[in-house]
Formats: structure tokens, C-alpha cells, sequence
């Protein structure tokens, strides 16, 4: 099942809210900033979202669908245009290195404030997660042939660590272009499936 991106509104309530609870932590941040953020008032918020919590949740379980449909996505249309299986793996790597380098305040948020959510949200996260994991395990091994499923899965997890350590990138950094870091990340990632091949 897709996941809906939300409206323009919301989309900007959402990444406003995800700056600031990434800077200031969830309860460090009130409606009215958020709410100023955006350029409304703190009470407009609630024709948008019950509340703080409702932010948090719809951020945390959206962007799990999010790179799980843009993951699957990127295969489909990999597949479709008759690519082998080692550029349908680099198109995964590609899109999430643009979510690791364009979304690092979700990342942040998601290590802090993931226990926060409901327990039912909390599940719906692991499950698309994992979801994401298997569509890029499949792929792995289809380039990888003789790379044990659970060597995959681990190694699989461990490129998600990787990619997603974008937040403790220091600035000024020795790659101060998005240009230089996303080609790096990408380096970095293909020789960690290459090591785990060869181990």
C-alpha cells in the first residue's frame, strides 16, 4: 500500500516542526513557535494537526513510508527500463543519500523521539522498515549472488548507519559540496557490499 504525501500546508507545518524538534528536542518546542515558524498562529495549528504528538507521529511513520514507496519505486522503474541488478541497487543508494543528506533533522528525530510515538505507530514504523530492508536485501543479492541472506540483512543495516550518520558530519567540512559528500557516501556504500562479499 502507497503512502500519501501530505498537502503543501502540511508538508510545511511537517518540515518546520522537524527543524525545530531536531534543534530543541520534541519538548522543547511549543505550538506558537512552530505555528510562527510558518507564519500562523499556535492555536491555527489545530485545524492541521490535533497537536504536537500528531507532528511527530505523522513525521516519523511518513517518512518510513516514504523511502519504502521511493524504494520501491526506484526498483520498479530500474526493472522496467532493463537495468541490471547492480544499478537497481545504485538507484537505491542514490535516493538515500538524497534523504540522508536532505533530511537530516528526520534522522535526528527519528534516533531521539521514535519511543514517543504510540505503541501502534512504533509498530507501523518497524514494519515499513522492514519492508525497506527486504527490498534492498533482494537487490543486494541479486548483485551479490553468493551473499547469505541474513550477511545481507546485516550488511544492509549497516549501509542504512552509514548513510545515515549525515547529521555528525562536521562544518566546515573536508567535502564542503553536496556534489562531494553524496559521491563519497556512494563509494563508501558499494565497497561495504563489496567487503561483505568477499568476507
Amino acid at each position: 500500500m502507497t503512502t500519501h504525501a501530505p498537502s503543501p500546508r502540511r508538508l510545511q507545518i511537517l518540515r518546520e516542526a522537524s527543524r525545530l524538534f531536531a534543534e530543541r528536542g520534541f519538548h522543547g518546542v511549543g505550538v506558537d513557535e512552530i505555528g510562527a515558524a510558518v507564519g500562523i498562529s499556535g492555536p491555527a495549528l489545530y485545524r492541521h494537526f490535533p497537536g504536537k504528538d500528531a507532528m511527530l507521529t505523522e513525521l516519523l511513520v511518513g517518512i518510513s513510508g516514504r523511502l519504502r514507496d521511493g524504494g520501491e519505486r526506484r526498483v520498479r522503474e530500474a526493472r522496467d527500463a532493463g537495468l541490471p541488478a547492480a544499478e537497481v541497487l545504485d538507484a537505491l543508494i542514490e535516493g538515500h543519500i538524497d534523504f540522508a543528506l536532505d533530511d537530516r533533522a528526520l534522522i535526528i528525530l527519528h534516533d531521539r523521539e521514535l519511543d514517543r510515538l504510540p505503541e501502534a505507530d512504533r509498530k507501523r514504523v518497524r514494519r515499513l522498515q522492514r519492508e525497506y530492508v527486504e527490498l534492498w536485501v533482494g537487490v543486494v543479492r541479486r548483485v551479490h549472488g553468493d551473499l547469505p541472506e541474513p550477511l545481507a540483512r546485516a550488511t544492509v543495516h549497516a549501509v542504512f548507519g552509514l548513510l545515515n550518520s549525515t547529521p555528525h558530519l562536521s562544518r566546515p567540512s573536508a567535502l564542503p559540496s553536496r556534489e562531494g559528500t553524496a559521491a563519497l557516501l556512494r563509494r563508501l556504500a558499494h565497497a561495504a557490499f563489496a567487503a561483505a562479499a568477499d568476507g
